[in-house]
Order: structure tokens, then C-alpha cells, then sequence
């Protein structure tokens, strides 16, 4: 049976000694209270709730999935009473503020939790995940009376969110969304429009449910432009705050999905449903980005989940299952085969869950760090924490779902035909990661956003953002013993990132097509990069501790050799992508629509 097991000696390691969260806790106001033993404390925590209650229910949640009937949904078994323990354990207030009767610890924190409850069961976590979203655009952009009629009850965990974008006919294309918005007397709004793909949009765990609905107002504009954002309640609140009369909204189906069964991903239809204005008219797209933003950092996490239990399963698999014997003789000649931990191709495979798990936890730890900084820095640190999200959300989100997908296929693979049948887990592992590609748009949107956006109509200054981070880390290590195999590459990449963003833009300035071309390429070579600088930083402390002597020598080992597989088996990967991506647009340009035939 798979199993989960926090990984908190790495966590504690990107936390203490790769980022240093005391010194940014300290720097920041408010978050003062957030000492190493209270974290390290809240962390454990969350590692027993993550074991012990959601990753025993994970494939029951799976094999069970969600029942509809009469427009109610039924979760999994187990699923209902996780929650309370979740809510009763004070772990949706955790990072909100305790105006709103959040306990004010930084998102960072936050963050990290949510990757412990995430890995050890994502179909469970999603419920909850999707508030923390609502949460973020109502402390943003509602009204007073919005924050203390529904953002308390969020904050408690009370009351769950839901984000309600996506219309049949329209998936990322937002400016051609049909649902619709009628003022009426009393200030609130005719909610009308059918929505899809909403997950946690109806489900047995919680009192009322608070969707957050992208909606049309009768006199807006075409397009994007025209677009406003409302909260629709499932149960209208009543003056003292408790739910009262049912709106008029219903779950007309629930989809049958690949994965995350456990999930419900609903079809919302809303008629004539009341519903209030979040933020001016017609700038909806505008609030729903707060949302958006803590969305794609989220799906981020999702690839280091199935990444993380991808490998510690057939970590475990790997030890175990005998088979052939290595090349080079017996490594285990009292048993009647080697453990196949002694084949190459396996130890490549299991080395890339690693690499990616561990380089993935440091590059989202480090984004968490700039959420913190971007609400709770003085001006100049904050517009500088904003610039660099901007960069690294996409790269974020894309990439490391990506590999994790990746990750996922490669524990199944190590567990061979075992691996493609339900009782190990690993089946459900690929299935459950295949989403995170199209959550929150789709790998091709995001790198879209990052090369077109992002960094060419900056002129390439949000890049710069980051790439004088790593540019300031080479100088400043270039002449520590043993760093010289990490800095040299890590160099000569962080200048080419650059150029061939240079290179990219003045082919756009003739086409831009080329933009379209470049960009996935673009963005997986971004993210390789931003992996490599951040095990490059991994080996820098890893060196320091063990030339101290540091008593956990095998662990600074292992980061050691993770960092240099890293360095000459993955970042590799790079010089293809640099091939591809200038290969130019012609070549997908060249065969006519039609002649697409099959």
C-alpha cells in the first residue's frame, strides 16, 4: 500500500538554511512571533494531520470518488470528518489576518502546509485550497461588510470558496463569457450563466459555499474589458451571518474525470442567483487576478506533490524488489537478486523525482518568500518581491507541473507492471498529475505569459529582476572551494537566458508569431535555470555544513550529489530547448490548414 511521510528534515533545510525564513520573518512587521521552534512546531503538526488523516484516504478517495444525486454532492467516506479536524485544528486561519480572525502568520508558512496536506492526499486539499483563494480577493478588493459577512466565515473554515471562470464555449479566452449581470434596487445583482470544470463547487463539507463569479453588467464592453466580479453565496446570508434562504444556483452535474476523483469538478448553473459586486465595474479581470495569482502557486505545489509521493513510494519499491543482478557483480549475493536500486536507469529515474521534489520545494519556498515580501514590505522591497513573482509565478506553475508529470510517469515506471495496476498507487499518482498541466491555463498559456508579457513587453526588466540575483550569488561564491562545476555552468546560462531573450524579441519585432513558437521552449529552458540556481545555492550550503563538520554529514552528501546530477544529467536538457526554440516559426507555419489530414 502507497504511504506518505513528510519530508520535514528537507523542509527544514530550505526553510533554515537555504532562505533563512527567521532573519525574513524578523525583517518583516507582524511576523515577528514566527520563531524556528513555533514553526517547526506547526510544521509537525501538520505532518501528523497530512499522515495520519488524509494520506490513509487517499485511495478511497479515489476508488470511491463523489456521488451526485438531485443536484447534492457526496463526498468520499472520511472526507466530511477530515475537514472538521482540519477546521477544529485552526488550519484554514493559519496565514489571514486576525482581523478577520486569522492567527497572522506569513502565507509563507502557510505555503508549507499546504504542501504536506496537498502531497499526502490533493483530491482533499482542494476543497479548502480553493477558499484561501477567495480569501485573498475578498481581503483585496471587498467591502467591509463583504469581509465581516463572508470572509470571517472563510477564514474559520466555516464556509469554502470557489472560483467560477470557465464556460463551455470559453476556456481561457475570458472576454467571450455569456454570463450575465442585472442590477437590481437594493445595490445586488441578478446572477445568470451557466459555469464548468468548478472544483469544490458543491460538496457535503461545510455549511455554505461562496463562489466567486465572473459576470457581464447590461451596459459593458466587449471583451476582457467588460467583465465584473461578484460573490454569489449557495445559502444568502442573514443579518446575524448564518445562512438563510438557498440561492438560486444548482450543481447540474459533476464531470467524469481521469483523476482526482475524489473532487467534485462541477457544472454551476446560476439563474437570476443573487450575487454582490467585488471591486468597480468592469474590472473583475483585474480583482480575479489576486485570485489567479494564489492559484497558480498552488498548482505549482501540485507538481512537487506528485512529484514528492512519487518518489518516496518508489524510493521504497526500489529497495525492495529483486531483481537481475547489477553488471558489476552481486551487490547483495546472500539473496537471489539485486534490490534494482543497483541499475542505473533506475537510480536516473529515482535521482530526477529527487532533484525535481527537492529543487521544486526550494524555487515555491522562495516565491512564498515574495508573497510575504509583497504584502508586508516597505515600498521599494514590495514593487521588487512583485516584479520577480511576475516572473517566476508562469515558470513556476508551468514547469514544475510539467516535471511532475514527469516525476509521476517515472514511479510508475520504476514499479514496472506493478506500477500500471490500482493497489500500488502509482496509477493514480499519474492520473492525479495530469490535470496540473490545465489548471489555472494550460502550460502553452503560461509561457505565452511569460515570454509576451512578462518579459518582452518589459523590454526584458522583470527578467533582470532575478537574473541579477543569480548573477550577484555567482559572484559571490565563485571562489569557494568545490563550487567551481556549479558557478561555471550556472554563469554561462543565466548570460544566455538573455541573449537569446534578446534574440527572441528581435525575431518578434518581424513576427510575432515567433513569440508563440518560442515560448513553451522558452519557458522550460526558464525553468531549468531557475532550478539550477537554486541547487547551485543547495550545494553552497550543503559545502559550508559538511566543512564544519556538521554531524548529518550524509545528508549535505546526498544534496551534494543530487546538485551535481542535477548539473550533468537535467540542466543538460537545455541545449535542445536552446535549438528549438530559434528553430523559428516557420516550420509550423508551413503546411497549410488544410492540408492537416489524416
Amino acid at each position: 500500500m502507497p504511504e506518505y511521510k513528510a519530508p520535514q528534515r528537507d523542509i527544514q533545510f530550505v526553510l533554515n538554511e537555504l532562505l533563512d525564513m527567521q532573519q525574513h520573518y524578523q525583517s518583516l512587521p507582524g511576523c515577528e512571533d514566527a520563531s524556528p521552534e513555533m514553526v517547526s512546531a506547526i510544521i509537525e503538526e501538520g505532518a501528523k494531520f497530512a499522515e495520519r488523516v488524509l494520506a490513509p484516504l487517499n485511495r478511497e478517495g479515489d476508488t470511491q470518488g463523489c456521488r451526485f444525486e438531485g443536484g447534492k454532492v457526496t463526498t468520499p467516506d472520511g472526507f466530511k470528518e477530515a475537514y472538521q479536524q482540519f477546521i477544529e485544528g485552526g488550519w484554514p486561519s493559519l496565514a489571514h489576518s486576525p482581523e478577520w480572525g486569522g492567527q497572522g502568520l506569513p502565507e509563507s508558512l502557510g505555503i508549507v502546509i499546504n504542501e504536506l496536506v496537498g502531497t499526502a492526499n490533493w483530491a482533499w486539499s482542494m476543497y479548502p485550497g480553493l477558499s484561501h483563494g477567495a480569501m485573498n480577493t475578498l481581503e483585496a478588493h471587498g467591502t467591509d461588510e463583504q469581509k465581516q459577512t463572508y470572509l470571517t466565515k472563510l477564514v474559520s473554515g466555516e464556509w469554502t470558496g470557489t472560483m467560477c471562470l470557465t464556460e463551455a464555449h470559453c476556456g481561457t479566452d475570458l472576454g467571450l463569457l455569456r454570463s450575465r449581470a442585472e442590477p437590481n434596487e437594493d445595490g445586488s445583482y441578478r446572477i445568470s450563466g451557466s459555469k464548468i470544470f468548478i472544483s469544490a463547487g458543491e460538496h457535503d463539507m461545510a455549511e455554505n459555499i461562496v463562489h466567486i463569479v465572473l459576470a457581464r453588467l447590461p451596459d459593458a464592453p466587449q471583451g476582457t474589458k467588460g467583465i465584473s466580479l461578484f460573490i454569489v453565496p449557495k445559502f444568502i446570508p442573514t443579518a446575524d451571518g448564518s445562512c438563510g434562504e438557498a440561492n438560486s444556483l444548482e450543481c447540474g452535474s459533476i464531470e467524469h474525470k481521469m483523476g482526482i476523483h475524489g473532487n467534485a469538478t462541477c457544472v454551476m448553473n446560476f439563474d437570476e442567483a443573487t450575487g454582490y459586486l467585488i471591486g468597480p465595474p468592469n474590472k473583475g479581470l483585474n480583482c480575479m487576478f489576486t485570485f489567479m495569482n494564489t492559484a497558480r502557486l498552488g498548482t505549482a505545489l501540485q507538481g512537487l506533490a506528485h512529484t514528492e509521493w512519487g518518489f518516496q513510494n518508489s524510493l521504497t519499491y526500489a529497495k525492495d524488489r529483486l531483481q537481475m543482478r547489477a553488471l558489476n557483480g552481486a551487490a547483495a549475493p546472500d539473496k537471489p537478486a539485486d534490490p534494482i536500486i543497483v541499475h542505473p536507469e533506475v537510480r536516473k529515474m529515482l535521482l530526477t523525482q529527487k532533484a525535481i521534489a527537492e529543487g521544486g520545494r526550494a524555487l515555491i519556498y522562495y516565491c512564498a518568500q515574495l508573497v510575504d515580501q509583497s504584502k508586508l514590505a516597505d515600498a521599494e522591497q514590495k514593487a521588487l518581491a512583485d516584479t520577480q513573482l511576475a516572473l517566476l509565478t508562469p515558470i513556476a506553475k508551468a514547469f514544475l507541473t510539467e516535471l511532475g508529470f514527469e516525476c509521476a510517469n517515472h514511479g510508475l515506471q520504476i514499479y514496472g507492471g506493478h506500477g500500471y495496476i490500482s493497489e500500488w498507487g502509482m496509477e493514480q499518482n499519474v492520473r492525479d498529475a495530469r490535470i496540473s498541466m490545465l489548471y489555472e491555463g494550460t502550460t502553452q498559456i503560461q509561457a505565452l505569459d511569460l515570454l509576451g508579457r512578462k518579459v518582452l513587453m518589459t523590454q526584458g526588466e522583470t527578467l533582470k529582476s532575478f537574473t541579477r540575483v543569480i548573477h550577484k550569488f555567482c559572484e559571490a561564491n565563485q571562489e569557494q572551494s568545490g563550487m567551481k562545476a556549479f558557478i561555471g555552468p550556472l554563469q554561462k546560462h543565466n548570460r544566455e537566458w538573455g541573449e537569446l531573450t534578446q534574440q527572441l524579441g528581435m525575431k518578434a519585432m518581424m513576427n510575432r508569431d515567433e513569440v508563440g513558437a518560442a515560448s513553451v521552449d522558452y519557458l522550460m529552458y526558464s525553468g531549468y535555470v531557475t532550478l539550477a540556481y537554486f541547487w547551485a545555492r543547495s550545494a553552497s550550503v550543503a559545502q559550508q555544513a559538511l566543512a564544519a563538520k556538521n554531524p548529518d554529514a550524509a545528508f549535505y552528501r546526498a544534496k551534494l550529489n543530487t546538485a551535481q546530477f542535477y548539473f550533468e544529467r537535467i540542466l543538460p536538457r537545455t541545449r535542445a530547448l536552446v535549438e528549438t526554440m530559434l528553430s523559428g516559426v516557420e516550420n509550423l507555419q508551413a503546411l497549410d490548414a488544410e492540408h492537416f489530414q489524416f
